[in-house]
Parts: structure tokens; sequence; C-alpha cells
């Protein structure tokens, strides 16, 4: 016969301040491990809504990254005519790109953070498929113009619409604040090429090509003929497999922050598992009067157990109601792959929730157990004398 739901119900609210302090550590658990997801996902979501999968990026041959690439005008010019590259109009989507990285004061580090710096041409900023401006307007061609992330915006005082930036051979004025949806273009800033790479010196040394294909079918066969050629030296892919291959910025902080919450598990099973021993030796006659009633002992087990699985289900749901705060905070690491800051938000997801009240269910299941095992083996006299 099988104990009623309400019985445990009833110890719990009776029992309330055990209650909150198990149900409290196994909370703090779960906010660690949710806060750590949210964080990877946002991360994630930063880069995977990067990129078009018409469009392919090419650098240098042996290059990982834009930043430690090098792509000249000649081999630019010699991209161009390539057969199945879109056009728009007479004029070749394709666009000669320069990345390097500049140092700016952030809310988080006033000595600096490093942000990405992109110069491109008008063709580069029209191929960004969802880019459009949010104050301001577009930079002038030949200008010391600057137009801005909105992510950048927000964590760069200096940065702002109207301020101006210094870097280079002189002073930026910053004329426009960009937003790029949910993708890595918000944590970047845009100028003009030609004046870019005149500042640092590099007319000719650029950083890498971005190329729109006529359709789907034409992807692969063109980054198969760019690889293949060994006059231009370059190797190409879809930008979108770019920009994925750079979440490993947030691997090192996702098995961390596993680790540290399997480490705090660990601490909140014993703390459940104490709660319900204790809970258990003041119950005896408790458990004594239940064995006289009839009910089994696989049906005691069945209702500590339980009773530990509820505890634990309040703490993940507490757990889940501290982390909903941090949904859509603006945060941002530093990439290993452009050595510069990419700004996101936190994601907390309906299936990172569940991944939390599932843990804390582990949590409770292994603290549980033991328990309850020792709750149902108690034999009927010895349970009666509180022995």
């Amino acid at each position: 016969m099988a104990i009623p739901v309400s019985y445990n119900l009833r110890n719990l609210v009776v029992r309330k301040t055990t209650t909150i302090v198990t149900a409290l550590g196994i909370a703090l658990t779960v906010a660690v491990l949710l806060a750590v997801l949210a964080l990877v996902n946002g991360l994630k979501t930063a880069f995977q809504s990067s990129g078009n999968p018409l469009q392919v990026l090419v650098m240098r041959k042996g290059s990982n990254a834009e930043l430690s690439s090098g792509v000249t005008r000649a081999v630019f010019q010699d991209l161009k005519p390539m057969t199945g590259i879109a056009r728009d109009g007479n004029e070749p989507m394709a666009s000669l790109e320069m990345v390097t990285v500049i140092n700016l004061p952030s809310v988080d580090s006033p000595a600096g953070m490093n942000v990405t710096l992109r110069g491109l041409l008008p063709m580069g900023v029209k191929m960004r498929d969802g880019l459009k401006l949010q104050d301001g307007r577009w930079f002038g061609a030949g200008q010391r113009e600057v137009v801005v992330g909105k992510s950048v915006a927000k964590r760069y005082p200096g940065a702002r619409l109207g301020q101006r930036l210094k870097f280079g051979r002189g002073e930026w004025e910053v004329v426009g604040v960009m937003d790029g949806g949910q993708s890595s273009i918000n944590s970047e800033i845009f100028g003009d090429l030609n004046q870019i790479s005149s500042d640092f010196n590099r007319p000719d040394g650029l950083s890498s090509v971005l190329l729109r294909a006529t359709d789907e079918a034409t992807v692969p066969a063109l980054i198969n003929t760019l690889n293949d050629d060994r006059r231009l030296g370059v190797t190409a892919q879809t930008e979108k497999s770019y920009y994925e291959s750079q979440t490993s910025s947030g691997a090192v902080l996702q098995y961390l922050g596993i680790f540290i919450s399997i480490i705090m598990a660990v601490g909140s099973s014993f703390a459940a598992m104490n709660t319900m021993y204790a809970a258990v030796a003041r119950r005896a006659r408790e458990i004594g009067t239940l064995r006289v009633l009839g009910f089994s002992k696989g049906g005691i087990l069945t209702s500590f157990l339980l009773e530990s699985l509820l505890l634990s289900a309040i703490g993940g749901v507490v757990g889940c109601l501290l982390v909903l705060p941090l949904n859509n905070l603006t945060t941002g690491v530093g990439s290993f792959v452009t050595f510069s800051e990419i700004a996101f938000n936190f994601r907390v997801s309906p299936g990172i929730m569940l991944t939390g009240i599932v843990f804390a269910l582990i949590m409770g299941m292994l603290g549980g157990l033991f328990p309850a095992r020792s709750a149902a083996r108690k034999e009927i006299l010895m349970a009666l004398r509180d022995i």
C-alpha cells in the first residue's frame, strides 16, 4: 500500500527550517550551473547568428583567424571576376577587409579591453544581411569616421554616438551605432577600409575577402576552386563555419562551470542526505506506526525517496528563479581566436531550466536513496521503541 503524497508535503512544511536550508543549498548549486550554461548559450547564439551560408570567407593559407591572416589587393582583384560570385548590378559581391584590435576602457575594465576594428568597403556593409543602423549614419569614404556595434556602445563609454576615439594616426568620430541582431557584429567597430589601412600602415597587408556565391549549390565548388588554386595561396570556408568554430571561446568557461557545479552538487547531495537521515531518526515511531498500519517496506522507501525528490525539486525551481534575472543581461568574454572581447547576452532558455530541474532531482535521488533504504529496513518493534 502506497503512502499518500500529502504525508510527505506535510513533513516538509512541519520541518520548514531544514527544508528551507537544504532547498537553498540545492538552489545555489543549480543557479551556478544554469548561469554558466546561459553564458555559453549566449556566446553560441552570438556566433551561430553570425554569417550567411551563401558567403565564403577567404584568408591566407594556414590562417585560422582574420586577425592573423594577410590578403593583398592583387589577390582581391584576381578573386572578383571568378565564376560563381553573385553580383549587385554590375558590381561583384566581394569585400576586401582589414581586421585589427584597439584598446578601449570598458565598464568592467577601466584599464581597457581589446575591441575588433574592421575596415571594409561599402559592399561589405551591404553584404551583412540584417545589419541596420540603430542611431546616426554610416561612415563616409576616406573619412576618420566609425560606426560601432550596439554592444560596444553599451559597454564602452568612450565609444558612444558623438564621441571621438583615438587610434591609428588620429581621432575618429563615432557617427553611428549599428544593430546586428544577435550576431557578433555588435561587438565590432566598422570604418572605411582605405582610411583604416592607411592609418595602420597596411595599405596592402589586409586581412580577408568576403564573397557571396550565387546559390547554395555554388558554395562548395567555389570553396574547392579557391583552396586548390596554388597561385592565390588562400584558404576558404563558409562564413558561418568560421564563426561557429569560434565558440571554443566558451568551452573553458563551460568545463570550469560544470566542474564547480559537480563539486557543489556533491556537497548539496550530502546536505540532503543528512537532512533525510535526521528525518528518519526523528520519525522512527512514525515509521513503526506506518508499518503496523500495513504499509510495506517498499512503500516507506518510495515515500522517503519521494520526499527527498520533492525537496530537491523545490531547490531546482528556486535555482531557476534565481538565474532568471540574468536573461538578456549583456556581458563579454575574451576570445582566444580574435584576442578581443565578444559581447553577448545571457540566454536562459527553457531547455537550460529543464536541465537545472533534472540536475536538482539527480542530487535529490543521490541524497535520499540511502536514508530511504534505512527507513524501509527499520524493524517494527525497534522503530516503535524509538531506538
